[in-house]
């Protein structure tokens, strides 16, 4: 039997369109409001069709010397163009993209996992610092 851990991958967001990327601030001042936008398809779009699209993100933080990792957000992307007309011929498609408004008194490390119902789970991390 095989640990989920197993199956998600990772790879630099500059090379392959699943993984997440996290934009925000490296340093951020203790126990104030900053926002974390993550999305797919940075460098390469990553396909929004009916057939082949994301699913889901999910974000996380794991503080510094902190046992557990706390969830920021689940984010669900449910529209993707289709229609009882058939694939692609719905009027709404949901872009992969999410921005969250958090705050923090600790440092720690914030990990985005992605779900492409063809290519599975995808993660990417981004340490965060207090300045």
């Amino acid at each position: 039997m095989s640990d989920l851990s197993q199956h998600i991958q990772h790879d630099d967001w500059k090379k392959e369109k699943h993984v997440p990327v996290i934009e925000c601030p490296d340093r951020v001042v203790s126990g104030e409001n900053f926002d974390v936008k993550v999305t797919l398809g940075k460098e390469i779009n990553h396909p929004n069709t009916t057939e082949h699209h994301i699913d889901w993100m999910s974000l996380y933080f794991k503080p510094e010397n902190q046992k557990n990792i706390l969830v920021i957000g689940n984010y669900e992307f449910s529209a993707h163009g289709q229609s009882t007309e058939g694939p692609n011929q719905g009027p709404v498609y949901t872009h992969h993209s999410v921005t969250a408004t958090m705050k923090t008194k600790k440092p720690g490390v914030l990990h985005a996992v992605a779900y492409c119902n063809i290519h599975g789970l995808w993660e990417s991390k981004k340490s965060i610092q207090l300045a």
